[in-house]
């Protein structure tokens, strides 16, 4: 999970306030818990989209090399 590389699970815990960032995180119980619920899962990805999304340029893939 690259936002967990990127922030930790305490960072993501203090900009998306849910409680699998906070108890005993898990990547398992992150992803059980956001295909059940879609307003955290809208969150995770805008963070996901102005945190990393943002950093790839799409121009270095324009050329079929990646």
């Amino acid at each position: 999970m690259k936002l967990v590389e990127h922030y930790g699970w305490n960072e993501l815990a203090n900009r998306i306030s849910i409680n699998c960032f906070k108890n005993d995180p898990s990547v398992k119980s992150s992803l059980k818990f956001l295909r059940k619920t879609p307003w955290a899962r809208e969150q995770v990805e805008q963070l996901y989209i102005s945190t990393l999304a943002s950093k790839h340029d799409p121009a270095q893939y324009a050329d079929g090399n990646d």
